[in-house]
């Protein structure tokens, strides 16, 4: 057995300053130096900032590890389990689930911060008490007749799960509808408020609409905008039907300068109903705080796609929901009931117990990216965890809208990006306003995996810096220069400026020319600040694939790094293929997109049942 050594653990940087910090902490508080509980703090701590919501020490237990850190390997043990265990639950500082203490372990071995148990288990409740069927005068008529308007009949007589998710909206207090680009998750939630709202025609109902970042409400109010103008519904319906969506942090009145919000479990948003987009880029703690601050009698329904990247926080909140236990197994009273009112037949291939598997709608007919599409089939194979597939399909060449090219080594990048630069931001450099700006540079846009590195979005920012410098398409004169695009790093709630959103500096032709930041606003316009009063921000050529969730681009550039990474899986690659809706391409080597296709990205399981 190699002892641990807690003091070489911090000093070869195996653990960042705050998990040295806090695991000292719980030291002091326990009144002990014993290094299990040391380590166990320290583990736990990193494991959060990691996206974890937990430490499993079976996973760990017993086992040894070599540690890399400032050139250096240092080896431990881990403790044995039912020692490691003991030690923590005979600890003052370590509680069982329900104490308030500030470490919580479970039963299945599972060591949580306090608060992330605390966000787990009143979600958890909350969601529990929504899954029944809902018994609020619901007009089976109506039902019948919305659905029969609506949802017209497949003519292979196939199970319409759009239709199914509608019939589980409209009976059911909370919902999920899953589905990647292209499957119509926001063409399906208009008509679900608009079956909601014909349920209720003597007193509307209150909708929010809502999404993590700024980009992904723009994306869903301009969706729900553009789908309610052709909706099978009367004037009165479309009307009612709300196209301004915000985002999770100004729905529930985010407080500058702390964690909390202004809606909460005492204070509840007014709402009867609320929809939120993206959900897989919804942390445990931010899912969390919205249920607790939802009416009891308010209605939750979710739309992502839980194939893509989860949250960059703690928790995957969206992943834990949709497991394949959960996902497609309706019970036979939920397939009884919705034959019953929709008239149609289920193809479930096996039954569920109820719960939270009559609330998961799984979408899988895509209409944007039909049989011949190389975006549609290759982001299967990569779903689908099959790396010879997808780049048997990428070298064949045959597909249009997808390409894969070997990049270059780093000291060829320029060179070889020049034309793609140019080409793909030449058009919005030339617009004529900042309307017309936007409109273009949403056209294009290039995708690194990380931030670092020679092809990370610093060095490839920098880049394109140079190469439309160098094209006369840009002049570098100062920080704020004209074209220059900017994504928002920190939110800052007195501009209503949020992490996510991206600008354009240009000049503002109503103020002599200054240079302003401006920003698209809900009504179609836009929105513009002086450039010093705006918070954190870096130039967004280039971004990360975490921070294009909730985009669309009609030509995407995804760059892969030259080293291979255990942050290089198959949900970032899935993720970033489906940002395009035209034109894919990825830049790599075959060995690095192989190996990231076969692996998958795993968060310990948080242990989140319903």
């Amino acid at each position: 057995m190699v002892p641990i050594d807690t003091a070489a653990l911090a000093a070869r940087g195996i653990f960042a300053p705050l998990d040295i910090h806090f695991a000292q902490f719980i030291s002091r508080v326990a009144q002990t130096d014993d290094p299990d509980l040391w380590l166990a703090a320290a583990m736990v701590s990193s494991h959060t900032r990691q996206g974890h919501v937990c430490l499993d020490l079976a996973a760990l237990a017993g086992k040894t590890t070599v540690w890399q850190g400032k050139g250096e390997e240092t080896p431990m043990a881990w403790p044995e389990l039912e020692g490691w265990r003991r030690k923590l639950t005979e600890s003052a500082v370590v509680g069982e689930p329900g104490e308030f203490k500030p470490l919580i372990l479970d039963g299945a071995g599972r060591l949580f911060l306090f608060r992330y148990w605390d966000y787990q288990d009143r979600l958890a409740r909350l969601i529990s008490q929504r899954l029944r069927p809902s018994d609020s005068g619901v007009d089976i008529l109506r039902v019948r007749d919305g659905l029969k308007r609506l949802f017209p009949e497949n003519p292979g007589g196939e199970t319409d799960w759009q239709k199914v998710a509608a019939f589980t909206a409209l009976t059911r207090k909370f919902c999920i509808i899953s589905g990647g680009p292209g499957t119509g998750k926001t063409t399906i939630i208009t008509k679900i408020m608009a079956l909601l709202l014909e349920q209720h025609p003597a007193m509307p109902l209150r909708i929010a609409l809502a999404a993590p970042t700024g980009k992904a409400a723009a994306r869903l109010q301009a969706s729900v905008a553009r789908t309610k103008i052709n909706l099978d519904c009367g004037p009165s319906i479309k009307n009612l039907i709300p196209e301004t969506a915000s985002t999770l942090h100004r729905l529930l009145g985010a407080v500058p300068g702390s964690p909390y919000f202004r809606y909460n479990e005492k204070n509840k948003l007014s709402v009867d109903l609320v929809v939120v987009d993206e959900a897989s880029m919804v942390d445990l703690a931010l899912m969390s705080k919205l249920v607790q601050a939802l009416p009891v009698s308010a209605q939750l329904i979710l739309l992502g796609d839980k194939d893509q990247l989860a949250s960059v926080e703690a928790g995957a909140v969206l992943g834990d929901f949709c497991t394949p236990e959960n996902t497609g197994r309706f019970s036979k009273q939920f397939c009884r009931e919705y034959r019953e009112i929709a008239a149609n037949e289920m193809a479930v291939e096996q039954y569920g117990d109820g719960g939270i598997c009559d609330a998961i709608v799984q979408l899988e007919k895509n209409y944007r990216f039909g049989q011949d599409s190389g975006i549609g089939q290759v982001s299967r194979a990569v779903n689908q965890g099959r790396p010879d597939l997808s780049m048997g399909m990428l070298r064949a060449g045959k597909y249009e809208d997808i390409s894969f090219k070997d990049a270059p080594p780093a000291q060829d990048l320029t060179r070889q990006m020049a034309a793609s630069i140019v080409r793909g931001y030449r058009s919005y450099l030339g617009a004529a306003d900042p309307l017309e700006a936007f409109k273009q540079f949403e056209t294009f846009r290039i995708l690194c995996a990380f931030r670092h590195g020679p092809y990370g979005v610093v060095a490839v920012n920098r880049l394109a810096e140079k190469i439309l410098q160098a094209e006369k398409l840009l002049s570098l004169a100062g920080k704020w220069y004209p074209g220059r695009p900017i994504l928002i790093q920190r939110n800052d709630y007195h501009l209503q400026l949020f992490n996510g959103d991206v600008g354009i500096i240009w000049p503002d032709p109503g103020d002599k020319d200054d240079l302003r930041a401006f920003f698209p606003s809900a009504d179609g316009g836009f929105r513009k600040i002086h450039p010093m009063r705006l918070p954190e921000h870096e130039t967004v050529f280039a971004m990360t694939v975490h921070k294009a969730q909730g985009s669309e681009f009609d030509h995407m550039l995804f760059l892969l790094p030259d080293t291979d990474s255990p942050l290089l899986t198959r949900e970032l690659i899935y993720t970033a293929m489906t940002r395009a809706r035209k034109k894919a391409e990825i830049w790599g080597t075959e060995d690095i997109f192989q190996n990231a296709v076969s692996r998958r990205s795993e968060r310990t399981g948080s242990g989140l049942v319903i």
